[in-house]
């Protein structure tokens, strides 16, 4: 055999078990994560709509950074929230994060919504985050309650309420830079007239939110928190387990909402279907 017939064979080869070797590797193709906890199981689906936020959970899942963390922020009929590293019980390397330090860029999709399991990146509020960025290891599990039509059209008015205090300071801001680069001399009253100003003159080109009929319906039967749509990123939900959300949304709080036992995901880890 020739040495050009011998190299592109032995070429052929390495790459057919490269991709066999590829294909074989759940934690590389796979979007479930399964959360075992010392209540149980969750087993949850991450979205492609929201790449970001689906690899960078990947990520965190497998380096470990969940094994060992607490849900440290529980809400009967709300959610469940876990992600913060100061309540691992020990040292990590990985490094720490608060809710700001490290964070990523909001993935919203309408239609990707805050139905009961439905799984959220935790985040800083409106004034202090117009972006909506997400942190980058906080996230919470929905567990919500049953809503009736009255109380969607509650919820729209507060969805609209916090998308139009996002959008004032977007405006705020983008005046506020442009004052300082340009050396405009506009004083604070100035900045918030001017975008007030914009900011109706964007609203009357467009209709106010309105939840879809689809999204109502299942509000109405399986439940959910709808007040929290278009402002935080959904990037998953739970397939199996949410008995398991019900179970630990109902533990005994302290006055910080925090679980008076711990509630700790003893493992986290990228699984098949």
């Amino acid at each position: 055999m020739s040495t050009y017939f011998r190299n592109k064979l032995f070429l052929i080869i390495s790459v057919f078990i490269l991709v066999t070797g590829c294909a074989g590797d759940s934690s590389s193709i796979s979007n479930f994560v399964l959360l075992s906890t010392n209540m149980g199981d969750i087993k949850i689906k991450l979205y492609d709509q929201t790449p970001v936020h689906r690899d960078n959970f990947k990520k965190l899942v497998n380096s470990g950074f969940y094994d060992g963390i607490l849900f440290h922020r529980v809400i009967n009929n709300f959610m469940i929230q876990a992600g913060d590293a100061s309540t691992r019980t020990h040292s990590y390397s990985y490094g720490a994060d608060t809710i700001s330090s490290y964070t990523l860029p909001a993935e919203i999709n309408p239609e990707l919504f805050h139905k009961k399991g439905a799984v959220a990146a935790a985040r800083l509020g409106n004034d202090v985050n117009p972006e909506m960025r997400s942190s980058g290891t906080q996230f919470y599990i929905v567990q919500g309650t049953v809503l009736t039509d009255k109380e969607l059209d509650a919820a729209e008015q507060i969805i609209n309420r916090n998308l139009n205090q996002l959008l004032f300071q977007r405006l705020f801001k983008q005046i506020e830079d442009s004052n300082r680069i340009f050396g405009l001399n506009l004083t604070t009253s100035q900045i918030q007239e001017r975008a007030t100003i914009r900011m109706y003159e964007l609203l009357s080109e467009s209709s106010p939110y309105k939840i879809p009929d689809y999204q109502r319906d299942i509000y109405m039967t399986t439940g959910g928190v709808p007040r929290l749509d278009q402002t935080y990123t959904v990037f998953g939900e739970v397939v199996e387990g949410i008995d398991i959300v019900d179970k630990i949304a109902s533990v005994k709080t302290d006055s910080r909402d925090r679980p008076v036992d711990e509630v700790k995901i003893l493992h986290a880890r990228v699984v098949k279907k």
